[in-house]
Order: C-alpha cells, then sequence, then structure tokens
C-alpha cells in the first residue's frame, strides 16, 4: 500500500472525451525540473551543425527587431496565428491547410511545451502551412527599405526569406498512413536489418507521384525500357488506390532493398527525404532548390551523392556505375547519411531545433505578446479528444508522456561570412568533381574504340 501511494501517476493520451480536462496542466509536468534531469546528462550536448542555420534564418530581423506591424503583414498568406503565453498555447486560425497539417504542426508545438515545460519564452508567430516559400527577398532590397514579414513554413528556398520549421509528418501523416518519426525511424531500422547491403539490388530505386510537378515526370524518362537502360527502378505511387487497399504496398520499411534511392523534390522540398536517407542506401539526391530545417548540415559524397537536375537520366546511369564499382565507398556514403538522420534529426534533436529557433526568434520581438480575440486554447485534450482513426492514433503514438531529461543541445554560434562562404563553397566544388567525373566517364565510353 505504500509503495501504491508513493507512485505518481502517469499522464496518458486524453480518453475521457466527454469531458475536456486540460490535461496538459493536471499531469505533473511543471514540476521541479532538477529533480528530472539525470545527472549524467548534467552537461548539454553541442547540437547539430544545421542549427547554425537558425541565425542565418533570423538574420533579417537582427537589426530591426521584430515589430507588431510586421507580424500583421505576415497574416496575408498565414494559416494560423500561434500564441505562447505563459507556458501555454494559442492558436487564431485564418484559413484551412491542406489535409491535417495544420493541426499537426500544432500538435508537435503542443509536444515540445510538454518537452521542455516552462522553458519557451513569449512569442507570436504566423504560419503558412502550404509548400512553396511566399517572402521574396528581392521585395525588399534596395531604395524602399521596407523589412520583410516574418512567416514561418515548412522549407524556403535562396531567393525568399521564409523561415523554415519542421514538418507536420514528424508528428504522423495520417492521411497516408505515414507514422509519426520515432515509430517509422524504428521501422525502417528493421527493414534495414531484412536485406544486406550487398544482397540489395544494384539499381537506384523511386517510388512516388511523378504528377505533383514536371520535374518528376522528366525523372520517369530515366525508367528502364525495351532500349534503354539508366540503371533505374523507378515506380508511380498511386495514393488513391493505396488508400483504398490499406496502403499494402506503401510501408517505407519495405523499401530498403536497392542500394540505391532517389530524391527528388516535388511541388516544392519533399516529406520523402528523411524516409528515403534512412534506409541505409546510397542517396541519389536530384539538385534541389527548396531547403528544409536539416538538409543545410549535409555534404555531397559524404551523406549523399548529387544528381544533375537537367540530366537526370545520365547523371543516375553513371552514380549507379560508380556504386557498383566502389561498392565500400558507396556503402559508406549511404550509411553515414543514413546514420545522420538517425542521430542528429530524431525527436530530441527536433524539439531542440523548435526549442532553439522560437527562442531566438522571441528575443527579436518588439512587442508584448498578447492572446487574440477568438483564439482558442490548444491541450492534448483539445486537439486530442475529438480526433479519430489512424489521426488519433498517431496523436497517441506522438505524445509526449513526461518531460525531457536532458537539457537543450548547445547552439553554436552562427557563422561569419568567409566560414559562411567556405562552406557553401565546399559543397559546390564536391558536387562539381562529381560532375567532371560523370563528364569523363561518358567521354571514354563515346570515344570507347
Amino acid at each position: 500500500f505504500k509503495l501504491m501511494m508513493t507512485q505518481k501517476k502517469e499522464p496518458k493520451f486524453p480518453d475521457r472525451c466527454d469531458v475536456v480536462e486540460k490535461q496538459s496542466h493536471q499531469v505533473p509536468l511543471a514540476q521541479n525540473r532538477a529533480s528530472r534531469v539525470n545527472p549524467s546528462r548534467l552537461k548539454p550536448s553541442t547540437c547539430p551543425s544545421y542549427f547554425r542555420w537558425i541565425h542565418e534564418d533570423l538574420r533579417p530581423w537582427k537589426e530591426t527587431g521584430i515589430t507588431r506591424d510586421m507580424i500583421e503583414k505576415a497574416s496575408r498568406t498565414a494559416h494560423f496565428r500561434l500564441v505562447i503565453h505563459n507556458g501555454k498555447a494559442y492558436v487564431k486560425r485564418y484559413r484551412k491547410s491542406i489535409q491535417t497539417r495544420d493541426d499537426f504542426t500544432l500538435w508537435g508545438i503542443v509536444q515540445l511545451l510538454r518537452w521542455y515545460p516552462g522553458r519557451l519564452p513569449d512569442l507570436e508567430l504566423m504560419f503558412d502551412a502550404d509548400d512553396r516559400p511566399v517572402v521574396r527577398s528581392d521585395d525588399f532590397r534596395g531604395q524602399n527599405k521596407k523589412v520583410a514579414p516574418p512567416l514561418f513554413r515548412y522549407c524556403s528556398d535562396d531567393a525568399s526569406l521564409d523561415i523554415v520549421f519542421p514538418d507536420w509528418s514528424f508528428w504522423g501523416w495520417a492521411e497516408v498512413n505515414i507514422k509519426p518519426w520515432g515509430k517509422s525511424l524504428e521501422a525502417i531500422k528493421q527493414g534495414n536489418n531484412m536485406t544486406q547491403w550487398k544482397d540489395r539490388v544494384a539499381y537506384a530505386y523511386w517510388r512516388g507521384n511523378p504528377y505533383v510537378d514536371p520535374a518528376r515526370g522528366d525523372l520517369l524518362k530515366c525508367n528502364v525500357s525495351e532500349h534503354q537502360g539508366w540503371n533505374t527502378r523507378l515506380y508511380i505511387q498511386d495514393w488513391d488506390n493505396e488508400t483504398k487497399e490499406g496502403f499494402k504496398n506503401s510501408n517505407l520499411e519495405n523499401q530498403c532493398t536497392h542500394r540505391y534511392k532517389i530524391y527528388i523534390e516535388g511541388w516544392a522540398w519533399s516529406v520523402s527525404e528523411k524516409y528515403i536517407m534512412a534506409c541505409d542506401s546510397m542517396t541519389l539526391y536530384v539538385k534541389p532548390r527548396f531547403y528544409d530545417f536539416y538538409i543545410r548540415g549535409m555534404m555531397p559524397l559524404q551523406h549523399y551523392w548529387p544528381i544533375r537536375d537537367d540530366s537526370k537520366c545520365t547523371s543516375l546511369k553513371f552514380a549507379v556505375h560508380w556504386g557498383n564499382t566502389h561498392v565500400d565507398k558507396a556503402r559508406e556514403i549511404g550509411e553515414v547519411g543514413s546514420r545522420f538522420i538517425r542521430e542528429e534529426v530524431n525527436m530530441k534533436y527536433v524539439y531542440d531545433y523548435m526549442f532553439h529557433l522560437l527562442s531566438e526568434y522571441a528575443k527579436l520581438l518588439k512587442f508584448k505578446p498578447e492572446i487574440p480575440l477568438n483564439a482558442e486554447e490548444i491541450t492534448p485534450d483539445s486537439m486530442g479528444c475529438p480526433a479519430t482513426g489512424r489521426w488519433r492514433d498517431f496523436m497517441a503514438e506522438s505524445m509526449v508522456m513526461s518531460p525531457s531529461e536532458e537539457f537543450p543541445c548547445e547552439m553554436l554560434p552562427p557563422y561569419d561570412l568567409l566560414a559562411l562562404k567556405e562552406v557553401l563553397e565546399r559543397k559546390a566544388n564536391l558536387t562539381r568533381q562529381v560532375e567532371l567525373w560523370e563528364d569523363q566517364y561518358f567521354h571514354d565510353l563515346t570515344n570507347k574504340p
């Protein structure tokens, strides 16, 4: 009996949905944090290198700060306004996102507040859950002296100032039956062990929707045919049919059977990136236009093999040929890229990235965040109780049950201009090196007697 009295009530996913109990404020998440910290880990780890890009993403507002007027201008395309006030989250919705991107992004923010309770400062931001960036840097240069509106989204590009944030699928993509990231990583790890690298099919594999962007339609021209072989095996993913058949042919863990896997963007960056890279296969990365929050920490020939976007077929053919004649090196690139995804983009670091991005952003605010009229507080109960089916299952699987026992990782300082230039030049030079190898290969092939 005495033992039972000393046991703490463990939090669980909302199951009494007739009454919203504001569970997030009832469970002992805000208890003395020092009692939960693992004594052996009092010294925080150093954040992965890609965290340094947080400073670059926020640089446009470093001198001016962020005013309320700037925030309001960002509402033009935003799906919702998020306010964090006294450790609680409030949302004012403007329009519905594609599928349930907005809901699962907000669910992730609720979990962040449970992961690091009481540690986030008050803040207010606008979030656009569509694909492509909209804050064009050219609109804020030169004589007009306007400052760009700060707008959060899942990806950006070199011509835009949108602030990148982890995408909704880290907490699950219910519409296509992709489980929360922690569960997906476990399943893919098991899938990796099913087929050893040397026994994998020695071709480049891709399965996806080719209709979302012309670049993917162009990729299909590289498929094997009666007249040409590009060392590829490419398949169209029919999501409508998959939905009807219960997603029998789209389990991510069953797609780690080829030595090489192709990543190519869709309408913008693609959620598929992390699942492809987790497979231990050498990722053949078609030159991207967009970036998400972690890809900027990766290097060609270390984490992936770069593929030209303007001559995909020959580039893919050479990549597979090179890999099959340099098997140990190709396997190493695949494993290093996969290890990066598993170890530096795990949920601990996803939450740390969110924490540091939001904390640094809050430092720039020149006004006091306020809870707007008609805003709703979001909690596990308010979001979890109405959810049904896979949506509810994925929320349950991704719910944070207790605060982190570790401190957030320590941020590296911003790049100085020279160091940033060196990083970008190194990437460009490595990519160029691959292109030179490729050109030489086809030159020798053409002139072979």
